[in-house]
């Protein structure tokens, strides 16, 4: 077991399984010392669990919460393709998309939910560059969605 991978259990979080593509492209692909890994959302056993708008019918916690699954289904992604995440130099950047009421602002602080696990998990590794934006729909009806840029070794 590896570094990352005893912190994780340390910490009592699991990395689920790789979930079924929504389309056809693949979860996670790498090109030299990157990896890409493709939109992923707040979904478990192929489900999501967060539906609706942030702001409307979902709260700015419950966004948080969706944002923290989305986060480890990236990790799942990236695991799955890399192996082991000791392998991740550092995160370089997330995108994240939320599901928004026109009047709702805080797309940041729901962010933040993947963004503190990946902190969380990686340390200083896990640091990385970040957009959040608002989403009139995403698909499945998804509260949150996000992609990741990662440096491995």
């Amino acid at each position: 077991m590896g570094h990352t991978e005893q912190h994780l259990k340390e910490l009592g979080i699991v990395i689920p399984e790789v979930g079924k593509s929504a389309g056809n492209y693949v979860s996670a692909t790498t090109g030299g010392h990157l990896v890409f890994i493709s939109g992923q959302g707040p979904l478990i056993d192929n489900e999501v669990v967060y539906k609706g708008v942030v702001g409307k019918d979902i709260t700015q916690e419950d966004g948080y919460k969706a944002a923290r699954i989305t986060g480890l289904n990236m990790l799942a992604a990236l695991q799955a393709e890399i192996g082991s995440l000791d392998r991740v130099k550092r995160v370089v950047k997330v995108l994240g998309w939320v599901s928004s009421a026109p009047d709702f602002t805080a797309q940041p602080s729901v962010i933040n939910g993947i963004s503190d696990l990946l902190v969380e998990v990686l340390g200083e590794r896990g640091v990385h560059a970040r957009s959040a934006l608002s989403a009139h729909v995403l698909a499945l009806g998804m509260a949150v969605e996000a992609e990741m840029i990662v440096e491995i070794v």
